[in-house]
This record gives structure tokens, sequence and C-alpha cells, in this order.
């Protein structure tokens, strides 16, 4: 009789430290409790992504460690089956739920409209922060997979403006993703649908007309966004009939709010220097906003190491160094947190405009007139 070989502690090891990535995948049992029992267990998902992530973040702290940078593909296996593995989970989830909302009978209207709430919670915090990492890898298969999970939110252009827009023209009037100086996100978010969209075709238009091709080549990825979102919308109207197709507009509404709050918190503020001639300084980063809170990053797989995301796009979420204060600024709070000081455009301002004031003090003192940076919608007194 022989004994299996035990497993390497190496291994052991890395899949220890990725598990608690893993700890999104909770979102999914409990949006299905809220379909099952209604009532106030719809608040479920929404409660555990925005306050238990951060009442968590009190107890166990920062963590402004880095991993080894030498670190080979094969050791983030782990790391990388995550964010894989959640696109059939939740797909399966989503269109499941649309089929048992759309006959549930103990549900009413607000407990259909509550569910699908925070499974458009779940998909906007975990679906298209882990499409994010996936659509910025060069192998297609992953890509796909990011392009999959946008379809399912109805925002499929982000990989676009995400890709050729975003990370070229951060911090500049170029970017419609980069919130303006007391630009409060009520103002920032419907300037922000409508300009992101344009701006993203364009930009793929741009490419197009580089390599001799009219706009409407089938090489344009405008016609796939298209056809991903109208199979997802078709298959919510197959399993849920109208009222499924109503119910996934809702999460996907909800979803779309919860990426874009998170880009209004990511960059608010922080514009880089104008060196003359519409040229602008290298992206560093200073320009990008920071946390090291570390069961929110455990939720959003490190998304809030933001300014090494910058400097390498590409390098995996566990890979993304942290930055010290002297090197980039820092937020005090979690992006969960963040978000919800957001929502009320006097209490961010309270606590973000000081520290955009000390930002520019810090790292630009010779600039003492910021009013060609400042682009906002709505001018209010510094």
């Amino acid at each position: 009789m022989t004994s299996s070989a035990p497993i390497p502690p190496a291994k052991v090891a890395r899949f220890t430290a990725a598990l608690p990535f893993g700890l999104s995948f909770v979102l999914i049992p409990l949006v299905w409790i809220g379909a099952i029992y209604g009532g106030f267990w719809v608040l479920l998902a929404p409660l555990c992504a925005w306050y238990l992530f951060t009442a968590i973040d009190v107890a166990v702290g920062l963590n402004t460690g880095d991993a080894d940078l030498n670190t080979t593909e094969d050791q983030l296996f782990w790391y990388k089956l995550l964010t894989q593995i959640w696109v059939p989970l939740q797909f399966v989830a989503l269109f499941g739920l649309l089929f048992y909302v759309s006959r549930a009978g103990h549900l009413n209207g607000w407990e259909k409209f509550g569910v699908m709430f925070g499974t458009g919670v779940m998909t906007g915090t975990v679906g298209i922060v882990f499409s994010h990492e996936l659509l910025h890898q060069r192998n297609r298969f992953e890509r796909a997979l990011g392009d999959l999970l946008l379809a399912m939110v109805l925002y499929s252009h982000f990989r676009s403006e995400h890709l050729l827009v975003h990370h070229r023209y951060v911090g500049t009037p170029r970017d419609p993703v980069t919130a303006r100086y007391n630009e409060g996100f009520h103002r920032f978010y419907p300037r922000v649908l409508r300009e992101c969209w344009h701006s993203a075709f364009k930009a793929e238009a741009e490419m197009l007309g580089r390599k001799g091709l009219p706009w409407y080549s089938r090489r344009n990825p405008f016609w796939l966004y298209w056809g991903l979102q109208l199979g997802m919308l078709v298959l919510a109207l197959v399993v849920g009939g109208w009222e499924g197709v109503l119910l996934f507009v809702v999460q996907a509404g909800v979803a779309i709010w919860q990426l874009e709050v998170v880009n209004y918190v990511e960059h608010y503020g922080l514009t880089r220097k104008h060196l003359g001639n519409g040229k602008y300084e290298h992206v560093m980063p200073r320009h990008s906003w920071n946390a090291a809170h570390k069961a929110t990053n455990w939720l959003m797989i490190n998304l809030q190491r933001h300014s090494d995301h910058h400097y390498k796009p590409d390098r995996r979420f566990p890979l993304l160094q942290n930055y010290s204060e002297d090197e980039a600024p820092q937020l005090p709070y979690g992006y969960p947190l963040m978000a919800m000081a957001a929502m009320i455009p006097p209490v961010w301002r309270r606590i973000m405009n000081p520290k955009v004031r000390h930002w520019r003090q810090m790292y630009y003192p010779e600039i003492t007139d910021w009013s060609a940076y400042n682009k906002a919608r709505n001018p209010l007194p510094r």
C-alpha cells in the first residue's frame, strides 16, 4: 500500500496566501439568501460589501508589505483561478436569480428590487473589479472572460475607455473619469456616463482610421460589445420574461454606479502638470489615491494599490506594490467607506478638499494658480 506524496509546503503557503482574496465569493450565497427569505435579508450583500469589510479593516489594520516581483506565473495559479472561476459562478448566479426572482410569489416588488440591488452590488464590487483585472492581461482567454463580465452589466465599452483613454490621459481634462476638484459625485456621474461612451468609441474609431479602416469595420470591438450585451438581454428575457429584463437592467445599473463611484474616488482632484503645447508630465504614483486597508483590498483584489496599477497596468493584482505617504496620496479609509462619503458632497469635500490642497502644496509648490486645472462643473469656494 502506497501513501500519497505530501503537498510541498510552498504550494500550501501560496494557497493560504490567496485564500483571503476569495472572501468576496461570500456575496453569491448572501444574495441567494435574500432571494429565498426576502424581507430585510435582501440587505445582506450590500451590508457585507460596504460595512462588514470596512469593519474588518478596523480590526485587521493595514497591509504595507509587498509581494516578491520575481514571483512566476506558475506561482500565481490560485490568484488567477479566483478571477477566472468567478465568471461562470457569476453567470449562473445572475441568471439563476433572474429565473427564481421573476417567479417568486413570496417577494413583493420592493423585495425583488432589493434582491437585484444586492446582485448589482455583487456584479459591480466584485464582477467589474475582476473584469478589470482580466482585461489588463495579454492573453485572449482572460480578456474574453473580462468581456463576458462587462456584458453582464451592459458596460462593455469600459474595456476600450479604460485601456485606451483612462490609462493614457488620467489626471488630464481628456480623461472623463478623473473627477475634477470640487466636482460632486452627482454631477460627475451623468457626465461620465455620457463622456465615457463617446471617448471609448472615438478612441476605437481613431485606431481603425490609422489603419485605413472605417469605424464600422468588423474589427471595431463595439460590434462584439453590442452583440454580447444583446445576447445577455435576450437570455434575461428567456429565463425571466420582460420582468427578467427589467430586473437584469436594475442590477446592471447598480453595478455601473458601483464602478463609477470607485472611479470618482480613485483620482479625485489629482492632476498631472501641464508642460505646454498640450503635453503633460508622465503618470506617476502621486496621481492616484491609495488605501492599504487589508480587508477591503481582499474584497477588491488590491485595486486600492492604484498607483502601482497605473505604473504597471498588466501587473497581476497579488504583485501590486504599496506606496508610502511620501510617494503617493493616501485615503483615510478604504474605497467602500469613501464611496459612501462621496454620496454626500459636503461630507466628501470636508474630507478630501484639504487633502487635495495639501497634495498640491507637497508636489507642485511652484504652481500658484490652479484655475486652469479646476475643471469642475460646479465651482465652489476653495
